[in-house]
């Protein structure tokens, strides 16, 4: 007898026609709004952003008093200090900070003598072990870009962020129908010629793991009118549908036939063993997939078709398993007291894998949620040393050809990039740690990026970058693209009580600074030249934070004053913003990557009318050309 059967199509010519029908049909997640609590696992369909600052006041960070550091000056093992009890206050970890106290002198290193007094042996400088405002998230901050897969951590994250609700994908609903007149529910009393159905079970778990909805139907017998009703019903109330059995060429196979008389038939045959007699069709503009009757045949159609499918609706890119060889970028100090766990993100620039490590600190669970993998230190080591090979343990993703390693200093659009090159569905995942501009330099030199964000005046000039570039890279490997023009300024609180209005006025005020090698920092520097300062003359100069949200979270916390930075993090802190520079942030590119995939697709955001939209929303910027 023979038979209107299979087609032999080449595997990717199938996967790549299996895309393209999925194209046509518009196969794509629409979002839903849950609670944070209960998103574990889903997928978000839009950036979260913390709407509190982490912690959201200054806290302890230790057990034992809360001090005016000024106090303790002076004290030391052979001249001790006394401290009257209307000095300090006692406080456990977690505390808030009682009024006027900028510091906390740990339990252990405290003496007590009569009548409440204290008697301490060292001094301590301000915020000595104080959380301040924003040490692990700053209002306004990305906590997770869109497409994020949430896990336990970022759940932590977000709630610790004020986010108690999220946009996610909706789950795909994926119909599953048994068919078969032998088949028969689980038992363990089977007659003969019965077998049982265990398929939809495996194929649910599969689902479940990629991230959709199974909704198993209930099993149909060979009756062509009564799987059509099936499958007519399953794809009113499903996103796509898996027909079980029936795919091949007998004299019950009707799910080609079926799909073919109700819709249309795509591809039934597969060159591949096992998994041949597959069916790909669509009704009702819903994709319709005939699966072989054995699960091993099943799935091996699965994880070449439906998965891709999954991913397909979430606009996500499937990533293979990566090898954990590593290059660490930075020094690490470790104590011979304990093993180590050091929580690393991780890209590849050529054929070379790099650990960048993330802050290290007990409380910043947002080294959890944006590390690739942990790097174990053992307990006789007292460190590594920048560029040392090791070994990493991955988390989720470990690099990959995909990934674009960003160092330097730190601006908000590298997140939104972020979030678009997700939103967009492009293969490309971006890894970025704030290093301060001349910290870019250091490591495109070093090859340990493929560009790095810089904004460095020339003080004989008044020009950004380009005398930067000549004198580190005289013989080339870096080039210089082109970024945004933005303001620099100082942040002061909402109708600046204080009135202050330059650098002039800040001696006698609390700043609050950037860290060493910031453009930022270099900047104010040659302000309080241009106006006769020094650092000495400005209380809190050595005061230190590695982003701009950070700057804004300390004054609008009420910790300095004011702080320099750029206009859009003033915004999101609805602070007031005095502008003081007009400058250039530019990005210095690893020459040898600069036509590499990651790199060309990286700068053709910045250069989308959706990456121009969101630098208008977030203020402060200009573009040129």
């Amino acid at each position: 007898m023979k038979h209107d059967y299979l087609q032999n199509t080449p595997l990717s010519e199938a996967k790549k026609s299996f895309i393209s029908i999925l194209n046509s049909l518009s196969f794509y997640a629409e979002s839903e709004k849950i609670p944070t609590a209960l998103a574990d696992g889903r997928i978000l369909s839009e950036a979260a952003y913390a709407a509190i600052s982490a912690p959201h006041y200054n806290a302890s960070a230790m057990d034992g008093i809360a001090v005016a550091a000024e106090v303790t000056y002076g004290a030391s093992e052979v001249s001790p200090k006394i401290l009257t009890s209307a000095q300090y206050a006692v406080v456990d970890t977690g505390d808030p900070m009682p009024q006027g106290a900028d510091a906390v002198i740990m339990v252990e290193d405290v003496r007590e003598e009569a009548d409440g007094a204290v008697k301490i042996l060292a001094a301590v400088h301000p915020w000595q072990n104080v959380r301040q405002v924003g040490e692990d998230l700053c209002m306004g901050d990305m906590i997770a870009p869109t497409g994020t897969c949430l896990t336990p951590a970022l759940l932590g994250a977000l709630l610790a962020g004020g986010v108690t609700e999220v946009s996610v994908k909706k789950q795909p609903r994926i119909g599953i129908i048994p068919t078969g007149d032998e088949i028969v529910p689980p038992t363990n009393t089977p007659k003969p010629g019965e077998i049982i159905e265990f398929n939809s079970v495996i194929f649910s778990a599969m689902l479940r793991r990629w991230d959709a909805q199974p909704i198993v139907h209930p099993i149909v017998r060979d009756n062509r009118e009564d799987l059509r009703e099936a499958v007519l019903q399953a794809v009113r109330e499903n996103d796509a549908v898996l027909i079980l059995a029936g795919s091949s060429a007998g004299r019950d196979d009707l799910t080609a036939d079926l799909v073919r008389s109700n819709g249309t038939l795509h591809l039934h045959g597969i060159a591949v063993k096992p998994g041949k007699p597959a069916v790909i069709g669509e009704i009702g503009e819903k994709p319709v997939l005939g699966l072989p009757g054995y699960p091993v045949s099943a799935m091996v159609v699965m994880e070449q078709f439906v998965k891709p499918m999954i991913d397909h609706f979430y606009k996500r890119t499937a990533h293979a398993e990566q090898d954990v060889d590593a290059i660490i970028t930075k020094k690490i100090v470790s104590s011979l007291k304990y093993k180590e766990f050091i929580r690393v993100s991780v890209g590849e620039i050529g054929e070379k894998r790099y650990a960048v490590p993330l802050a290290r600190g007990a409380g910043v669970i947002t080294s959890v949620t944006k590390a690739g993998g942990i790097l174990e230190i053992a307990q006789d080591l007292e460190g590594l040393e920048a560029g040392s090979a090791v070994k990493i343990r991955p988390l989720n993703e470990t690099g990959g050809g995909n990934t674009l390693v960003i160092t330097g200093s730190h601006d908000p659009l590298i997140d939104e990039a972020a979030d678009l090159a997700k939103r967009q569905g492009l293969n490309l995942r971006i890894v970025s740690s704030h290093v301060g501009s001349m910290g870019a330099i250091q490591a495109i030199r070093a090859g340990q990026a493929h560009l790095g964000g810089i904004h460095l005046l020339d003080e004989a000039t008044g020009e950004y970058n380009e005398s930067y570039v000549k004198k580190y890279f005289p013989d080339g490997g870096a080039v210089l693209q082109k970024g945004v023009g933005r303001v620099q300024g100082l942040m002061v609180a909402k109708v600046n009580p204080l009135q202050i209005k330059d650098v002039r006025d800040l001696p006698g005020r609390r700043f609050v600074n950037r860290q060493r090698g910031a453009g930022t920092r270099i900047l104010f520097d040659y302000l309080l030249k241009q106006n006769d300062l020094t650092p000495a003359d400005i209380p809190g100069y050595d005061n230190e934070k590695y982003t701009h949200t950070a700057v804004a979270a300390t004054v609008a916390a009420g910790n300095a004053d004011a702080g320099m930075g750029i206009f859009s993090a003033a915004k999101i802190y609805g602070l007031d913003f005095i502008p003081l520079y007009n400058e250039e942030y530019d990005f210095l590119v690893n020459e040898q990557t600069m036509n590499t995939p990651v790199v060309q697709q990286f700068f053709s955001i910045l250069h989308s009318k959706a990456f121009l939209e969101r630098l208008e929303a977030l203020g402060g910027y200009r573009v040129e050309g």
